[in-house]
């Protein structure tokens, strides 16, 4: 059966040993080399042509903000793959055939820093692993957490917005 194996990958390829291992790890975990998308990614297009598709998404420690276009989306993380100690594969497939497995929730929020925010929100709860400050002095921050209830019930609590889980690992 087919996996239809997609790499986005939007970066130079010569040379570029990320990108072939990349390719290498899909090929193993697949049994089929992916096809490479390098322009912009549309999830909802992928999934709509293809709903078994999984999409391998690149994020390097630099990245910020690769998230968004996931939140309210048609995909969902349902597993991360080290590549290298500077890049790691977010595996991205259709929310309506994703099995979602994994125990660490990815979870998005609109704060306000606050000291009564950084009182109740502690490493138990959930850990930042990205964050945007807007212009309304906000914050879009991407946590990881173990217990999504508990996540929500703080970031509300705290008069925060939360916006959305974006899958698991």
């Amino acid at each position: 059966m087919s996996k239809f194996p997609i790499l986005y990958w939007p970066y130079k390829t010569n040379g570029n040993a990320d990108y072939q291992l990349a390719r290498k790890v899909i090929n193993g975990a697949t049994g089929e080399m992916p096809e490479v998308v390098s322009e912009d990614l549309n999830l909802s297009a992928i999934f709509e042509k293809n709903e078994d598709a999984i999409v391998y998404y690149p994020v390097f420690c630099e990245s910020t903000g690769w998230w968004g276009e996931l939140l309210g989306g048609d995909g969902i993380i349902v597993e991360k793959m080290i590549i290298s100690p500077e890049c790691q594969l977010m595996v991205i497939m259709a929310e309506s055939r994703a099995k979602v497995r994994g125990n660490h929730h990815l979870l998005a929020a609109e704060i306000r820093p606050s000291s009564g925010f950084f009182k109740k929100m502690n490493s138990s709860i959930a850990t930042v692993t990205d964050m945007l400050a807007t212009d309304a002095g906000t914050i879009l921050a991407l946590f990881s957490g173990k217990n999504q209830n508990q996540f929500v019930n703080v970031i509300e609590s705290t008069g925060n917005s939360y916006l959305g889980c974006i899958g698991r690992y």
